[in-house]
């Protein structure tokens, strides 16, 4: 079976579900094959049909995915130098800034090291001014200038080192956010590499789904996203990247969305629906129950024309629900049969009854 005739069928499937879905809560409206009472007319011959005037107006429709929500910063710091560790300036779940330390690593004999290079590096500038003087005066060799130029740019790589080293032992937050896990206690021995803390950022999220490859062309960032949240609530976002390419495993396209979470919720980590604002389109808001299928399978409504034929319209599905469906593919108005549709045929002459005039 081709893709396309998935495709057709997946759709039919789609509206079966809805409708019936539909029957079982919905209560809004309900499509009746019985024709309304018989009006007076000139053309006793005419069937009646039930109409009800629909104009469409602009909706915005949305893509829904499932996604996962993440931390928009999480890091692991770990020591550079080793030592034994003897402070800790912050605990769990408290919340630091940019720059602030973290705790301190015992010295080691690091500062020591900066002395020493600072005064090498003092002395061989000292050497190498004396030596340039008397190179002006053909005093010393090119070979004792170069060499001296040589040593001082070597200590001053030893010095710029050394003070990395020392700076260290107070590993400091490279962003602002909350201590999410500890991995070290005062008076611990490390070494280089050895897990300190996790920093995360939660005052934004990041928010990461897949985007079947058939809708992938309606998304793009910049577009705004509602994200439905287990508990009922909801934040707000914007796409912020949409993949080039689709996974090999699942032909669908990474998508990541900005949420943000000013209240810092603690809800990274766990899962969210997502609605992608697409661009507004025309459509109709019409019941489910006078959605039926074509012979070719796909979705549509029955209308009467302006030559009061009967006209089964094919209709674009941009969503579904048990209040209702929006829909694109009509005119920008039509008189839906809404009773009475079951008697008549596509292409039919009926006499349409207003739903108004008919309860009144």
């Amino acid at each position: 079976m081709t893709k396309a005739k998935w495709g057709s069928l997946g759709l039919s499937l789609l509206i079966v579900i809805a409708l019936v879905l539909w029957m079982v809560t919905g209560e809004i409206k309900v499509a009746s094959d019985k024709p309304p009472e018989r009006q007076d007319s000139r053309d006793g011959q005419l069937t009646s049909v039930q109409v009800e005037t629909l104009t469409a107006r602009l909706h915005e429709p949305g893509l829904m995915l499932q996604g996962q929500l993440e931390p928009w910063h999480s890091v692991m710091l770990s020591a550079q130098v080793s030592g034994r560790v003897e402070s800790l300036t912050v605990g769990l779940g408290e919340q630091v800034q940019q720059g602030q330390k973290l705790l301190s690593i015992s010295d080691e004999g690091r500062s020591s090291a900066v002395l020493r290079w600072q005064s090498r590096v003092r002395k061989l500038e000292a050497d190498l001014a004396a030596a340039r003087r008397l190179r002006a005066d053909n005093l010393a060799a090119q070979s004792e200038v170069l060499g001296l130029e040589s040593e001082l740019a070597a200590a001053n790589a030893e010095l710029i080192s050394a003070r990395q080293a020392v700076s260290h032992l107070t590993p400091e937050a490279p962003f602002n956010g909350v201590i999410n896990s500890k991995s070290v206690e005062t008076g611990d021995l490390v070494q280089v590499g050895s897990p300190l803390f996790q920093l995360v950022r939660v005052d934004r999220l990041k928010a990461t789904a897949q985007i079947p490859q058939q809708s992938v062309t309606n998304v793009a960032p910049g577009q705004a996203v509602r994200v439905d949240l287990l508990d009922g609530s909801r934040l707000s976002g914007v796409v912020t990247f949409v993949a080039s390419a689709a996974s090999q495993e699942t032909r669908s396209f990474a998508v990541e969305i900005a949420v943000e979470n000013p209240d810092r919720r603690r809800v990274a980590g766990g899962s969210a629906s997502l609605r992608v604002a697409l661009p507004e389109v025309k459509a109709m808001f019409i019941s489910p129950a006078y959605l039926s299928l074509g012979d070719d399978g796909r979705p549509g409504v029955q209308y009467v024309d302006d030559q009061n034929r009967v006209v089964f319209g094919e209709v674009t599905l941009l969503s579904v629900s048990t209040d209702g469906a929006w829909v694109t593919g009509l005119p920008d108005e039509i008189r839906l049969i809404t009773r009475g549709g079951g008697f008549v045929s596509n292409g039919e002459k009926v006499m349409p009854v207003d739903a108004a005039e008919d309860r009144g």
